[in-house]
């Protein structure tokens, strides 16, 4: 099987790309929230990449995405509150156009429920709506201390440390059980073929 593994620089994806990588072989996504966090995201992501490599003893590929540029329209466009929400269903989109150019069999995810706003349950179900394909989420039953700890183990952890960067497209307050309604009749705001064309054009492909 081929996984298309959305990595971010916390704790917690490579985790799941770790724990996935025994049961087949790994496409990184990684996309960057650059200019909404204090610097550019990528090297880590690739430092992280490279560890997972070297750990399972697989070749993989990493793809860079530029989703600054989908975030900023979100920013631009769409409700604050509900920001989070958007900019995890445009990820989705991703991992599902580049299954498409890679012929994977399935999303990974990092998400553990309920740890912040976009974990909720209600909020992953509106997340994944409409995807229309399988979506694996390894660490949904764990607790933070269990993921560390595996982190830790397999070296991505101080990495990950190093990556901790707020990212400032963050709202204030929200959306912790978005309506989907509301999320799809903001999505229209948005050209998201365009945005999702361009974000993969634009990516940096790395063969590890």
């Amino acid at each position: 099987m081929k996984f298309i593994c959305l990595i971010s620089t916390g704790i917690d994806s490579p985790v799941a790309t770790y724990l996935m990588s025994r049961y087949g072989d790994a496409i990184l996504v990684h996309s960057s929230n650059y200019p909404f966090v204090s610097r550019d995201t990528s090297q880590i992501a690739e430092m992280i990449a490279r560890r997972l490599r070297e750990v399972t003893r697989k070749a993989m590929r990493l793809y860079i995405l530029p989703h600054g540029i989908a975030l900023s329209e979100i920013k631009k466009s769409c409700e604050e509150r509900l920001t989070c929400v958007l900019c995890k269903r445009m990820m989705l989109r991703y991992g599902r156009y580049i299954a498409e150019m890679e012929k994977g069999d399935a999303i990974v995810t990092g998400e553990s429920l309920g740890q912040v706003a976009s974990q909720t349950l209600n909020n992953i179900f509106v997340e994944q709506y409409n995807l229309k394909f399988p979506v694996i989420r390894p660490l949904i039953g764990m607790d933070k201390e269990e993921i560390i700890r595996i982190a830790r183990e397999i070296g991505t952890y101080d990495l990950s440390m190093e990556g901790n960067i707020t990212c400032e497209a963050v709202p204030r307050k929200p959306a912790t059980r978005a309506n989907l309604s509301k999320v799809l009749e903001e999505e229209e705001k948005l050209s998201v073929k365009s945005l999702i064309r361009r974000i993969i054009d634009e990516a940096k492909v790395l063969d590890l």
